[in-house]
Parts: C-alpha cells; sequence; structure tokens
C-alpha cells in the first residue's frame, strides 16, 4: 500500500506547491483512492510533478466540510469524470471561523453544488468494499477547547459550536494491514484510533492525518497536559503516525517526546510505503 502527500503544509522539494490544507493519494491492489481535496487546485498541479494520474483515481473521500480539505475538488473532477466523492449528508451544511478579525465562511465552496452528482452521502459506519471503510468516530476523550472557534450554523440560522457532524474517517485493509486516515481528527485523534479499533478488534498498523493541535498554548499548563494524556493514550501497541498540517509543531514535538519515531511528520511530495 503506497501513500502519496499531495497537499500538506509544507513541502519536501521548492518546485512542489504547498497551502495549509490536506490532500493524500493512495494506492491500493484493488483501488486508487483520493483522500481529500486541499484548499486549491495546486494539489493536481502536485499530481502532475508527482507522476500520480488523478484521471485514474476511482474513489475520492471528503474527511469533513472545511475549505482547506475541499477547495481542490473542482480541479480534481477537471481530470477526473467518474470517481464518487463519499461524504457525510450534513458536509453541504455552512461551517464558519470565529477569528479575532471576525467571522468567515470556512464550508464547500458553493460552485460545487454543480457536481452534486459526483457525491455520494453516506451515514453510519459504512463499507464501501472488503478493503474500504468510512465511519464517525465517538468517544468522550477529551479534545483541544480551541475547536470552539468553530462554528456551525444550524437551521435556525444560529452559529453555534461545532460538532462535527460532518466528519468521517476511512480505514484501508489491504495486503494484511489496516491504515486508518483521517483529515482533521476534529472529533479527538484518540476517539478516533478508538473507534477504529472497536471495529476492527486490533489496533491500525499506521494512522495519517491532521490531529488539528496547533492552536495549543506552550504557555499553558492545559495544553500540556492534553498532549501528555493524548501520547500516553496512543502509546501502547506498535502503531506508526504519520501527521502534519494541522497538528502544530509545539505539538508535535511534545507528542515525539512521548511516542519516539513512531511519530512521524509529513510533508507535501512524500511517498510512503505503509
Amino acid at each position: 500500500m503506497k501513500m502519496t502527500v499531495l497537499m500538506e503544509n509544507t513541502a519536501c522539494a521548492p518546485e512542489l506547491r504547498c497551502a495549509h490544507g490536506l490532500s493524500l493519494y493512495f494506492e491500493t491492489p484493488k483501488h486508487k483512492i483520493l483522500f481529500d481535496a486541499g484548499p486549491n487546485g495546486d494539489m493536481a498541479a502536485n499530481a502532475d510533478a508527482l507522476g500520480v494520474d488523478l484521471s485514474q483515481v476511482d474513489i475520492a473521500v471528503l474527511s469533513h466540510g472545511h475549505s482547506d480539505h475541499s477547495d481542490g475538488l473542482p480541479a480534481f473532477f477537471a481530470r477526473n469524470d467518474r470517481a464518487k466523492v463519499y461524504v457525510r449528508p450534513a458536509v453541504w451544511e455552512g461551517y464558519y471561523a470565529c477569528r479575532p478579525t471576525g467571522t468567515g465562511y470556512i464550508g464547500l465552496d458553493p460552485a460545487l453544488e454543480a457536481y452534486r452528482d459526483r457525491f455520494v452521502a453516506v451515514e453510519g459506519v459504512y463499507a464501501i468494499d472488503e478493503e474500504l471503510t468510512l465511519f464517525p468516530a465517538a468517544g468522550d476523550f477529551p479534545t483541544a477547547d480551541t475547536d470552539t472557534r468553530l462554528r456551525w450554523k444550524n437551521p435556525a440560522g444560529d452559529l453555534v459550536p461545532d460538532t462535527f457532524g460532518h466528519e468521517q474517517d476511512l480505514l484501508i485493509s489491504a495486503e494484511g494491514k489496516t491504515v486508518l486516515v483521517a483529515g482533521c481528527a476534529h472529533r479527538g485523534i484518540v476517539n478516533i484510533c478508538h473507534t477504529a479499533e472497536r471495529l476492527t478488534g486490533r489496533a491500525a498498523d499506521a494512522v495519517v492525518g491532521g490531529f488539528h493541535l496547533f492552536q495549543l498554548d506552550p504557555e499553558k499548563e492545559s495544553s500540556g497536559k492534553l498532549l501528555q494524556s493524548i501520547g500516553r493514550a496512543l502509546l501502547p501497541g506498535e502503531t506508526v503516525y504519520y501527521t502534519g498540517h494541522c497538528t502544530g509543531e509545539y505539538a508535535f514535538g511534545a507528542l515525539r517526546d512521548i511516542l519516539g519515531d513512531r511519530l512521524r511528520g509529513i510533508s507535501t511530495g512524500m511517498e510512503i510505503d505503509l
């Protein structure tokens, strides 16, 4: 099983483009998979530079309804006329970020409505086939309180804290291994890992994605305690964690102190055998 990082906040070569976002490409014995599409069409330019033929992708997955994972979809659709994009039904609802400079829309580009027939909305645990399973995470392990700035516009038109009902994660089971793929892990990477383990009966061999810890403040004791608890929860077993995008340097360093070389960074252009 092979993964190519098409878009991440950083790049491992100067000719590749990077931006705050995530897009991953996987090849398995049965499938060519696009997981998220990054914040713009640069994902497609990177695919060209890396020798990834997006026209051959047969399944796409959108982890959640934020623009830094979805705004590259028009560029993908321009190169691929067949792959369905699996989403949660709530992905089409309105999502916002409350920042010191004001509240801004961060949901799906309304222009994607023109491609509505390319999307497949699924609920609960959904097995695409014997290789691929989508699921929503559940659990009460604490998440970063910085997620409270992310909002959802409810049916009454009020901006309320996002509960991330639009988020889903992907399990890939192939060649005797299980790989868990998360976009931003808004529901908590520990909750996601534990949910996946309940579904499969074993820990994943590899976990890939952002952990959404980048806004934790190293000056706050609560941030250090949260990272210590996350690290200890992820430590048992032999799972290797590949992370970047929204994890943040401070969180990465703190988790690396606990997990050692089982925690590895990702960057645009990396090709990894999982």
